[in-house]
C-alpha cells in the first residue's frame, strides 16, 4: 500500500486518506489502484466489465460480528438481518453462516432466505400490506409473522384455520417517535402507514390471543433507516418495553422476544455524526434492564435487525468514464451507471464519496459532477466533487453502495441491470451475471392480434 500525501488533498480539507480511514478493507495497491477485500477494483472491472457491484465477504461478517459483540452483555439475544438491504444469494448466504436469522418483507425474500438456508423458525416477515398469497406462504414456511394491522389479524386467522396449523405472531407497534433522518426513511412516526398505533395496540394483541391457531410470541418496533443519534432509539424503546408492560397488566400476556428493528447509520462522509453499535448498546441496555424490571417483564429475548450497517460499506458500484463535458456552469463526466442502478442519490439526495479508481492515490485538481446516462435531469450520482483529473475511460468506484444499492434497482431507459460479484481476501466471482439486451424481453409476449 503506498502512504498518501498531504498534497492530496481537497480544496475541502478532503483527501482519500481521509475517506479511506474508516474504512479499513479498503486501501491503495503500488499501482495506485483502489482495492477492497484484497481485489484490485480497477482490474475487476476490466475482468467483468462495468457497470459492476462488488462486495466484500469478509467486511460483511466483520460489521455482523461487530454489531452481535456491542450487544452480548445482554442474553438471549438475536441479530435478524434485514434483507431488503441487499438480498443477493450470496449475502445472505454469508450472515446465514455467521449465525443470523433473517428478517423479510416480502414473499421473494422468503423465497431467497430459504434458498440460502435460513430455517423458518429464524425467520421474522414485516412488511406492511401484505397479501394473502404471502401470508400462505409464510404459514406454510414456518415463519414468525410480524402483524401490521387489524386487518391482518383476520385474514391469517382465517389461512391458519384453512391449513389446521399455528402460527408464531407478533405485532409491529409503532412508538411514534421521530428518527431525526430523511423523511422517506422514517417509519415510526404518528403519521407513518406501517404499524399498529397504541390506541389499537391493546385491541390487536386480544384479537390474536383469541385465535386458537396464533401463539403470540412478541412485540416488534422499527422506526427508520440511517439514523446517527442514540436519542430516538432510546425513546422508540422506552415506549416498546412500556406497551408491554401495559400488555401484560391488561391482558396477563408473557411476551417472548421484543424485537427492536434496525436502523443504526453508516459513515457516508468523514464529517457525518454517527453513532456506533457499542454506543447504542451502552445506553440502551440499562434502559432495557430498567424497563424489564420495572414492568415485570422477565428475561425476554432481545432481536436486532440491522441491514445497512452490516452491507453498506461493504459494497461499492463500478462505473466508467464514456463523456466529459464542459458547460458554462459544471464540468460532467458521464458514466455508464445512472439511477436505475443506485437510486438513493437522486430519491434521497443522499451523499456517495467517489473516488477515481485508477488514480485512487492523486491529488485533486478539478470540480466534477458525475452524471449517469438516463434521460432524466435528477440522474447524477455525485455532484461538485473535488477529484483528479478525469478523462474518458477512468474507472469511478461509487463507495458504501453495499446497501439499497442494486435491491433498488431497475431496467428504466431499457438498460440491463449490471453483474455483481463478491471479493473474498483477494479471490473474486460473479454471484449475479449481468443480465442481457435479451433479458429486457424476459416474460413480455405480443398479443395475439399482432400475428
Amino acid at each position: 500500500m503506498v502512504r498518501l500525501s498531504d498534497g492530496a488533498r481537497s480544496k475541502e480539507g478532503r483527501c482519500v486518506r481521509d475517506v479511506l480511514e474508516y474504512r479499513p478493507h479498503m486501501g491503495i495497491n503500488s499501482e495506485g489502484h483502489l482495492t477492497m477485500g484484497g481485489a484490485d477494483l480497477v482490474e475487476l472491472a476490466e475482468r467483468y466489465g462495468t457497470p459492476l457491484y462488488v462486495y466484500d465477504e469478509q467486511r460483511i461478517r466483520e460489521r455482523y460480528r461487530e454489531f452481535r459483540r456491542a450487544f452480548s452483555s445482554y442474553s438471549p439475544l438475536d441479530v435478524y438481518y434485514a434483507c431488503k438491504a441487499n438480498s443477493a444469494l450470496a449475502v445472505l448466504r454469508v450472515l446465514r453462516e455467521e449465525g443470523a436469522g433473517a428478517d423479510i418483507v416480502s414473499e421473494g425474500e422468503l423465497f431467497l432466505a430459504l434458498r440460502a438456508g435460513f430455517e423458518g423458525e429464524r425467520i421474522i416477515f414485516t412488511g406492511n400490506c401484505k397479501t394473502d398469497r404471502e401470508l400462505e406462504a409464510a404459514v406454510e414456511a414456518g415463519v414468525t409473522v410480524n402483524l401490521d394491522s387489524l386487518d391482518e389479524v383476520e385474514r391469517l386467522a382465517r389461512i391458519a384455520g384453512e391449513r389446521g396449523e399455528e402460527v408464531r405472531v407478533c405485532f409491529r407497534v409503532n412508538p411514534e417517535v421521530s428518527p431525526e433522518t430523511h423523511p422517506h426513511l422514517a417509519t415510526g412516526l404518528r403519521e407513518s402507514k406501517f404499524g399498529l398505533h397504541e390506541n389499537l395496540v391493546v385491541e390487536g394483541y386480544r384479537r390474536a390471543l383469541e385465535c386458537e391457531h396464533f401463539r403470540v410470541a412478541g412485540i416488534h418496533m422499527h422506526i427508520g433507516s440511517q439514523i446517527t443519534s442514540t436519542s430516538p432509539f432510546l425513546a422508540a424503546a422506552a415506549r416498546l418495553f412500556d406497551i408491554a408492560g401495559r400488555l401484560k397488566r391488561e391482558l396477563g400476556l408473557e411476551l417472548e422476544f421484543a424485537d427492536l428493528g434496525g436502523g443504526i447509520g453508516i459513515r457516508y462522509t468523514p464529517e457525518q455524526r454517527y453513532i456506533t453499535p457499542v454506543q447504542l448498546a451502552e445506553e440502551m441496555l440499562p434502559l432495557i434492564e430498567r424497563k424489564l424490571e420495572e414492568h415485570d417483564l422477565g428475561r425476554m429475548r432481545l432481536i436486532f435487525e440491522p441491514g445497512r450497517y452490516i452491507v453498506g460499506d461493504a459494497g461499492v458500484l463500478l462505473t466508467r468514464v464514456h463523456t466529459v463535458k464542459q458547460t458554462p456552469f459544471r464540468f460532467f463526466a458521464g458514466c455508464d451507471a445512472g439511477f436505475n442502478l443506485l437510486l438513493r442519490p437522486a430519491m434521497y439526495g443522499a451523499h456517495h464519496e467517489v473516488v477515481v479508481a485508477n488514480r485512487a492515490g492523486a491529488p485533486p485538481e478539478k470540480v466534477v459532477s458525475f452524471a449517469g446516462n438516463l434521460c432524466e435531469s435528477g440522474d447524477l450520482l455525485a455532484r461538485d466533487r473535488h477529484v483528479p483529473e478525469v478523462r474518458r475511460g477512468d474507472v469511478i468506484a461509487v463507495l458504501d453502495a453495499g446497501a439499497y444499492g442494486f435491491a433498488m434497482s431497475s431496467q428504466y431507459n431499457s438498460r440491463p441491470r449490471c453483474a455483481e460479484v463478491m471479493v473474498s481476501s483477494g479471490r473474486a466471482e460473479v454471484i449475479r451475471q449481468a443480465e442481457s439486451l435479451e433479458d429486457l424481453l424476459d416474460k413480455q409476449r405480443l398479443p395475439s392480434w399482432f400475428e
